[in-house]
């Protein structure tokens, strides 16, 4: 049976169902990030008369919007919340976190660890695990290959919407792209509004065989879903506590692309110091810790050096003479 499997990364947790060396989900986590499962305190800073909706400020600054507030909460007021889904940015805005009022103690979220202890699964913590710089290039790349086309991935504000494209014939080319479409979300980790932009199917049949074969490939993804319409477009909603990788990959491509180079250089296997080539967008994002515990994990010295002629989210690691 599949197992998942945590790294606890370089300013990141990764988590991967992994079946066959293959990884069928996955889980990213940033530290210091307000996340689910989390309960703070803050003060109401706003709430419409007679409303029980409002946001609360944290003390970071954060906002977070509210519901179920009571009739006795008042704006200025001090106010502990559960947070029950993280800020998800999306483009040049952000969704901010949403959380209810609460009695329950003050405590940070649940590591990514913990949150799947709690959901029953089996998890196991590993040096590493096989498959994950090729699915962060499918998060870059927003793209996914399948046999006979290609699926495209697009965050936007309203829902991620998934488009095919290929060269086979309609009805083909819809249920050869339920495959890939299903193994996306639970290996990005996709949830919410979920809009899949099929080839349109005239006849009735087609159609259905198309639903069918979504059921079938969605079973055990918690969702809810439309039939197919007459253009071909089918919208899933599904559970939603805080941004996919695609969304990070998306929004926050430098921040991802260094945490992916320093998982590259925590396998170096040559002797010598480590050398990090990366372009001077990218060498901003390498934190100072992150260098350091780069150098405790390896034991060796990690050197920098910039190169303009490199993209902005590309990077090298290599062994150099000391």
């Amino acid at each position: 049976m599949p197992e998942w499997l945590v790294e606890r990364g370089i300013g990141e947790t990764r988590a991967a169902l992994v079946q066959d060396d293959r990884i069928i989900a996955a889980k990213l986590a940033w530290p210091g990030e307000l996340a689910a499962g989390a309960v703070v305190e803050g003060v109401l800073a706003s709430r419409a008369s007679g409303s029980a909706r409002g946001t609360v400020r944290l003390d970071s600054g954060e906002e977070v919007l509210v519901d179920r507030l009571p009739r006795s909460a008042s704006e200025g007021a001090p106010i502990r919340i559960a947070i029950h889904r993280a800020r998800i940015d999306e483009g040049a805005r952000s969704k901010r976190a949403q959380g209810r009022p609460t009695d329950e103690s003050l405590r940070p979220a649940p590591s990514l660890e913990d949150r799947l202890k709690r959901e029953g699964h089996d998890v196991r913590v590993v040096p590493r695990f096989p498959g994950w710089s090729e699915l962060i290039a499918e998060a870059f790349e927003r793209q996914v290959g399948f046999d006979g086309g290609t699926l495209h991935l697009s965050p936007t504000p309203a829902m991620t919407l998934i488009d095919i494209d290929g060269t086979l014939p309609p009805r083909a080319l819809a249920l050869a792209a339920v495959p890939a479409i299903a193994a996306s979300l639970m290996r990005l980790d996709i949830g919410g509004s979920i809009g899949i932009d099929f080839p349109t199917l005239q006849d009735k049949a087609d159609r259905r065989a198309v639903d069918a074969a979504l059921e079938q490939a969605l079973e055990g993804f918690a969702h809810e879903r439309t039939a197919m319409n007459g253009f071909g477009f089918v919208q899933i909603v599904a559970r939603l506590e805080g941004p996919s990788i695609l969304h990070r990959v998306t929004r926050h491509r430098l921040a991802a692309a260094a945490r992916l180079l320093l998982r590259q250089a925590e396998q170096v296997g040559d002797p010598g110091a480590i050398l990090l080539t990366v372009h001077p967008a990218l060498q901003a994002q390498l934190k100072p810790e992150w260098i350091d515990e780069l150098t405790r994990r390896t034991g060796r010295a990690i050197r920098i050096q910039a190169d303009t002629a490199l993209a902005p989210e590309a990077g090298m690691s290599q062994a150099v003479p000391l």
